[in-house]
């Protein structure tokens, strides 16, 4: 069982940078592949960026290539986050989930957090 908690949302301006971190339970979970999502107001969840359990294996959504990072520290047991050149169509929950599957992209995660709101200003 893993239970993960997203938090480092908030307000930003439109081109500045925002941190969020993933912090999970369970001892397992270094094992996990991690993803993050988001889902806008009136839109479906989708994919933003997955990685495997050592963080050797990434992969992104087109529309954050290169804007957006993700990382994982497995002695923290936590997955980061980072968003630069932040754009308001950002704005939305943004969910981290993990899977015990080696499998890195967009599927239905078996764990998920609660989310956290980004609002990215024009």
């Amino acid at each position: 069982q893993v239970q993960l908690v997203e938090s480092g949302g908030g307000l930003v301006q439109a081109g500045g940078s925002l941190r969020l971190s993933c912090a999970a339970s369970g001892r397992s979970f270094r094992w996990y592949t991690v993803g993050w999502f988001r889902q806008a107001p009136g839109k479906e969840r989708e994919f933003v960026a997955a990685t495997s359990w050592s963080g050797g294996s990434t992969d992104y959504a087109d529309s954050v290539k290169g804007r957006l990072t993700i990382s994982r520290d497995n002695a923290k047991n936590a997955v980061y986050l980072q968003m630069n050149s932040l754009r308001p169509e950002d704005t939305a929950v943004y969910y981290c989930a993990a899977d015990r599957k080696f499998t890195v992209g967009s599927y239905e995660y078996e764990y998920w957090g609660q989310g956290t709101q980004v609002t990215v200003s024009s």
